[in-house]
């Protein structure tokens, strides 16, 4: 593991979301130093309303199976040709992170709690961009399905807020354009 080598405005500015992984893993120890890491994200009352559901090395052939069955519609009737295209989406990362929060009944804590896990997420990915590794925050439907959420141990009251891929890639994505600050910020003025 190679110390910190980007400030925290080019790690903010150069990271991308990475759909086009190599398919080479990421060590289990390499996973665990961008997870816990990432747990110094802003929350409120310090709740550290996040929990994590990983899978690297030998975890990935099932997982793999799962995201077949819930992942790819009517798997069974594809060739094996087709049916390691489709999956290629699910196959070649070498990391994933399910990102999971409790659901609070009141509002405002519900809100805080999400914000929070987002800024857990986002910290995840900056820590991983540091070291070379790519990632993608992805939020597919299957992710709210009952036996889902059943095999991958979610509990009643809690939601699975993201399915984080992580791994190595060889072409960097290109930059999407991005709104310039004048057209969303506006200055407090009493006088409007």
């Amino acid at each position: 593991m190679n110390e910190q080598s980007l400030s925290v405005r080019e790690a903010i500015l150069q990271r991308r979301s990475v759909k086009n992984f190599n398919g080479q893993p990421v060590e289990r120890e390499t996973l665990m130093t961008v997870l816990e890491d990432a747990k110094w994200a802003p929350n409120h009352g310090n709740r550290e309303p996040w929990r994590v559901v990983a899978a690297c090395g030998k975890e990935l052939a099932d997982l793999h199976t799962v995201l077949r069955e819930f992942g790819v519609a009517k798997w069974k009737d594809l060739s094996e040709d087709e049916l390691a295209k489709q999956m290629k989406k699910f196959t070649a990362p070498g990391a994933y992170a399910f990102v999971i929060v409790s659901e609070d009944v009141r509002q405002k804590e519900r809100l805080e709690d999400y914000a929070a896990a987002s800024a857990y997420i986002q910290n995840a990915q900056l820590l991983a961009w540091d070291l070379g590794i790519g990632s993608c925050w992805k939020t597919p439907p299957f992710l709210d399905a009952p036996k889902f959420r059943e095999v991958l141990g979610v509990k009643p009251g809690e939601r699975i807020i993201s399915m984080l891929q992580l791994g190595y890639f060889d072409e960097m994505p290109k930059a999407r354009p991005r709104k310039e600050v004048e057209e969303f910020v506006t200055f407090f003025s009493l006088s409007n």
